[in-house]
């Protein structure tokens, strides 16, 4: 499984939510590091907002963004723990089709090297909805490291091999 350089690389069209009642633009450390990432992996950052906790505005913002075309991918960031006012999760399975659960389960793996059992609180999930991926990361800047460097970056890469995201999007909707 590696990267095979003399592949042509497809960018994609990916979309960021920082879920959070209190961050603004300037205090959004996390959503800065993924739409870093997002740039410098050679994707195009389709759109970035931050929105509060809450279950129905988020998945009102997830439909918006899932039938926009112009949007590939869905990455979330904030709102996957266990408190009252974590509510992503939730808010995906009202606008899901299928579980992608091999994400979370490999989030919470590698994130065990960084914090050890504390991983076990965290709720971070992937679902595909209409032909969308959206991927819930936690909301520190060491989840969205984690999330992304450890997963993410090879995922959504088309040259990644045997297998990648990226080759399954025109076959995402067969019925």
């Amino acid at each position: 499984m590696a990267i095979k350089e003399n592949l042509p690389f497809k960018p994609i069209n990916i979309a960021i939510i920082t879920v959070s009642d209190t961050r603004t633009r300037e205090t959004d450390s996390s959503g800065d590091l993924l739409a870093d990432r997002i740039k410098n992996a050679g994707h195009r950052l389709a759109a970035r907002v931050i929105e509060k906790d809450d279950a129905d505005v988020l998945a009102n913002r997830l439909n918006n963004w899932i039938d926009d075309t112009g949007i590939d991918a869905i990455i979330t960031t904030g709102g996957t723990g266990l408190t009252g006012r974590d509510v992503t999760p939730e808010a995906l399975d009202r606008v899901k089709e299928k579980d992608i659960p091999g994400f979370g389960e490999l989030f919470r793996f590698l994130s065990l090297t960084s914090i050890g059992t504390s991983t076990v609180q965290s709720r971070a999930c992937a679902v595909l909805s209409r032909g969308t991926y959206i991927f819930a990361l936690p909301g520190s800047n060491g989840a969205v490291k984690d999330g992304w460097d450890g997963i993410l970056a090879e995922q959504l890469d088309s040259r990644n091999k045997p297998c990648n995201f990226v080759d399954l999007m025109p076959r995402l909707q067969e019925r």
